[in-house]
């Protein structure tokens, strides 16, 4: 099935609820409201001919300028070798989506990524916590107004650029190598002897 009759099973079945198909890119992608989202996903998992079984991926867009974070689902079917991205739009301020957990359980440790680098809150989720950084972390690092707060627990976050400690590294051994021995001179070489003259024809 094409990505375009996947979206018109959805917008029969959901209306308004599903927006247009973007343009065309290697991923197109259609907007869900949030409030419908749990239901459409089970649609596209269980719904016969669409059976979008596997969630490849749940991740997320910062938009501060639209005061927006979208959240995106990849789906994809192994029966039928199709697929979907679902956008789902959250207030900035206070980002809220419900949880496709139960739907797919391999969402949720993907939204408690989200939840940990975005701050997105997945309402339903039975273990919403940090996945990669520690629970007292602050702050989002993936939001893009996020600011360093120099280091954790006097662990600092500044690390020098390879390149310039390597070259430093460099500079230290080449200090403690001895200064390599003048060349040896060669000896003269010996004088070639005059050739005997020729016989005197007779």
């Amino acid at each position: 099935m094409t990505v375009n009759e996947i979206h018109e099973q959805l917008q029969a079945r959901f209306g308004d609820a599903v927006g247009p198909l973007s343009e065309p890119k290697i991923d197109p992608f259609v907007i869900v409201k949030a409030e419908r989202l749990v239901e459409v996903c089970r649609f596209l998992e269980t719904g016969p001919g669409l059976e979008l079984d596997h969630c490849n991926d749940v991740t997320a867009i910062d938009w501060p300028k639209r005061n927006l974070i979208e959240v995106v689902y990849h789906l994809f079917s192994y029966r039928h070798r199709h697929g979907i991205v679902l956008k789902v739009e959250a207030d900035r301020a206070n980002p809220v989506v419900p949880s496709v957990q139960d739907v797919w359980k391999a969402a949720n440790w993907l939204e408690r990524e989200v939840y940990d680098l975005f701050g997105v809150a997945f309402i339903g989720h039975p273990d919403l916590r940090r996945l990669l950084l520690p629970d007292d972390w602050q702050g989002h690092p993936l939001r893009k107004d996020y600011q360093e707060q120099g280091g954790y627990h006097g662990v600092s976050n500044v690390r020098e650029n390879p390149l310039v400690e390597l070259r430093r590294l460099d500079e230290r051994r080449r200090a403690e190598r001895p200064p390599p021995a003048p060349p040896a001179l060669a000896p003269p070489s010996p004088s070639t002897p005059p050739a005997p003259p020729a016989p005197a024809k007779a």
